[in-house]
């Protein structure tokens, strides 16, 4: 290999590892050599690969990307180039030595809508890039209409572009701590944290209200998550929602996770609804008791069905359900219970999550098992059915390492009922403002395919103290576009 080659390659061996994984296989130390054996050459404006082991081999070949004329750009490219076709040949290699078919292919990507978007970007049609994906990257028909139909559903929605910002706030308290829960949040405890950082996150939220002005961009989506926003009481929750519309008035949509059921009130409700919010998330996760205790989640499923009650009574236009398949000890009749309460209760979107077992989570800790991959399979795939059912399709998809048999994460919604937010954070092709402790805000430079990221720091007490410097370093990014 030349040396500008060996440049382009020099951070693989995480992504060939993560193929490698996908039929099963040992780590291999792609350093010091090993089992497999790997080259790749620049000839006629081609890069040749091929992967070896013992007698098997693959090889694939992919054109140069054209030249932009920014050398930068122009690296970047070709080093994407590189390591898509390293992945692809190393997969075929693979396949050959296990005879497995993976549902997602050669696909390790957290985005896998983005191949279908590349295509359309190249003049083909959804159909054809469908058919691009299952011939290229060996994946199913199945997943790959899933695809499809997700990226058919973003089409209709409002563009986004460099005008535009989203804002996302950060309230990072629950009542107890989920065990596959990985997000930055603290349990509320005797709530003395609370108010401290209310009063930080307000000067964030200013500042962060006047970056939006400065930058000259329209407020898209706002989202609150967490944690559990719903987990202040109700004057607390009452004021940082009067703090949010006053600092972020007409954004086209608005979102308040309401995700544990026992947080909810009907005073809590006036207070999302008086705001303006039309969208919450009421998230069961299962409507399994046992299961409910395993995980550490401090409520039952009938109090779910009296949350929706409760939001129904008092007006609430958009409910989401989040559920998740394969959650420890769970079997395909338990996830049908859940699903049927899905349909007995009605939201107007539904997510469903396969378990992904993150190592900050107490399930890593526990060495607690993934599900079979066949068991996982079903439920993903009772998921679909069950949302096809009830009038919902597919808007937004996103997938995680070490999730329950290779699945997959699907937003559904009803026609109309998209959840924004959902789809910019996950295409991530909108700019967004973050405020709070754990949140990430992110500038886009599209046409270089390249993301600024101003990360704050998740620890609740060090954000409070901290919270000059969030904004500085977000600040940054926008002026200056310094990642």
């Amino acid at each position: 290999m030349n040396e500008q080659i060996r440049q382009d390659l020099a951070s693989i061996g995480p992504d060939l590892t993560n193929i490698t994984r996908l039929f099963g296989l040992p780590d291999p130390d792609w350093d010091k050599g090993g089992p497999f054996s790997y080259g790749m050459e620049e000839v006629d404006g081609k890069l040749c690969c091929v992967f070896c082991h013992d007698a098997e081999k693959a090889e694939r070949s992919a054109p140069l990307p054209p030249a932009t004329g920014d050398e930068r750009v122009d690296a970047l490219h070709r080093r994407r180039t590189c390591r898509r076709l390293c992945r692809q040949t190393l997969y075929d290699l693979c396949r050959a030595l296990t005879d497995q078919h993976p549902a997602w292919g050669s696909l390790t990507g957290i985005r896998p809508t983005r191949l279908i978007w590349e295509q359309l970007e190249a003049g083909k049609s959804l159909e054809e890039a469908e058919a691009t994906l299952i011939r290229d990257f060996d994946v199913t028909p199945d997943k790959a209409s899933l695809l499809r139909e997700t990226v058919a559903v973003q089409q209709t929605l409002p563009l986004p572009g460099d005008q535009w910002a989203d804002v996302y706030i950060g309230i990072p308290f629950c009542t107890t701590r989920c065990a596959y829960c990985s997000f930055s949040s603290g349990e509320l405890g005797n709530g003395k944290l609370v108010e401290p950082y209310l009063q930080a996150l307000f000067r964030d939220m200013e500042n962060a209200s006047a970056l939006l002005r400065e930058t000259g961009r329209s407020l898209r989506a706002l989202y609150v998550g967490g944690g559990t926003p719903t987990s202040l009481n109700e004057e607390q929750l009452h004021r940082f929602l009067d703090k949010v519309m006053t600092m972020f008035p007409e954004a086209v949509e608005y979102t308040v996770e309401a995700g544990r059921p026992d947080t909810i009130t009907p005073g809590k409700l006036r207070a999302i609804l008086g705001s303006g919010v039309g969208r919450i998330s009421i998230n069961p996760q299962t409507m399994n008791d046992r299961t409910l205790q395993v995980i550490g989640r401090a409520h039952t499923a009938q109090q779910t069905i009296e949350a929706y009650a409760m939001a129904r009574e008092a007006g609430v236009p958009h409910i989401n359900m989040d559920v998740i398949a394969g959650l420890p000890g769970e079997t395909e009749v338990d996830f049908t219970r859940t699903m049927e309460a899905a349909k007995a209760l009605h939201p107007e979107s539904l997510t469903v999550h396969a378990l992904a077992i993150k190592r900050s989570t107490r399930l890593h800790l526990e060495n607690a098992p993934l599900p079979d991959p066949a068991a996982a399979a079903a439920m993903t795939a009772m998921g679909r059915e069950t949302a096809a059912a009830m009038g919902l399709q597919p808007y937004y998809l996103y997938r995680q390492k070490n999730m329950a048999g290779g699945q997959e994460n699907v937003g559904y919604a009803l026609p109309g009922h998209a959840c924004l937010y959902n789809v910019d954070i996950m295409e991530e092709n909108t700019h967004i403002i973050a405020c709070g402790a754990g949140g990430i805000s992110k500038r886009i430079y599209p046409d270089e395919g390249h993301i600024g990221r101003a990360p704050n720091v998740s620890n609740i007490e060090y954000y409070i103290e901290r919270v000059d410097e969030m904004m500085t370093r977000r600040r940054k990014i926008f002026e200056d576009g310094a990642t």
